[in-house]
């Protein structure tokens, strides 16, 4: 079975390999996508994410799902020495670079409980895998119809924070300006949630966070910085 939809500003795709039929939960997986974007996005100016912005609902009063996003924006926060920040001074509360990760991983979970061994759910060139093993390409930083590597993942995520797409969209919350240290950041680990959090806090963190992505614990990472150095872990799944 394979489905794709445009959700949360990007195309979603899911492929399941295995033989019984799970339209159902496809289903819950877009739905549950459709949800977190109707409920967290930081532009729809009815979402809880906006109304806590604005002052309307005390951060104690938002619903767990809220509060499990922003207890783990915190946590990278403090782990980046305030490097990666959605709380950046003059400007709106966006907590997308944990959002995204999170939810997606959540939507996995869903197949996984439907009963799903064998599918990818790729939101955006972020790729949750299960079963596999499956091979996943890492874009060049400088050519679109190049890649750096192919990984080969087996229960496993893999996520990519980069200025093509964007340009200098991720800034370090400790100065306040664009980083601009690193071209891309490749992270595979254990959950989604994971590997999109490490990627863009390692990115905001500029030249230095490199090293600090591939000391996580359970992350590999593939990095290439501003003067094309690449830094890749031994551990990084790369396909024959």
């Amino acid at each position: 079975m394979s489905r794709v939809e445009h959700v949360m500003g990007f195309p979603v795709s899911l492929r399941v390999d295995d033989e019984e039929e799970f339209a159902a939960a496809a289903d819950a997986v877009f739905g549950w996508l459709r949800e977190v974007d109707e409920r967290f996005s930081p532009y729809r100016p009815d979402s809880e994410v906006c109304r806590l912005d604005r002052g309307e609902i005390a951060e104690e009063a938002v619903s767990p799902d809220l509060a499990e996003v922003l207890a783990l924006c915190e946590e990278y926060r403090l782990a980046t020495g305030g490097a990666f920040d959605v709380r950046l001074p003059g400007r709106r509360l966006d907590p997308c670079a944990v959002l995204k990760g999170w939810a997606v991983q959540r939507a996995a979970e869903l197949l996984s409980a439907a009963g799903a061994r064998r599918f990818v759910l790729n939101a955006g060139g972020d790729v949750v895998a299960s079963g596999g093993p499956w091979r996943v390409g890492v874009r060049h930083p400088d050519h679109a119809d190049r890649l750096c590597t192919v990984l080969e993942l087996t229960d496993r995520a893999v996520a990519t924070s980069a200025r093509y797409e964007r340009g200098d969209h991720i800034v370090d919350g400790r100065t306040g300006r664009p980083a601009t240290g690193l071209l891309s950041v490749t992270v595979v680990a254990p959950t989604l949630t994971e590997a999109d959090s490490v990627a863009t806090a390692a990115f905001a963190m500029g030249a230095e966070g490199a090293a600090w992505a591939a000391g996580r614990p359970g992350c590999e990472v593939f990095v290439v910085d501003a003067e094309r150095s690449v830094l890749r872990t031994p551990g990084l799944p790369v396909a024959a």
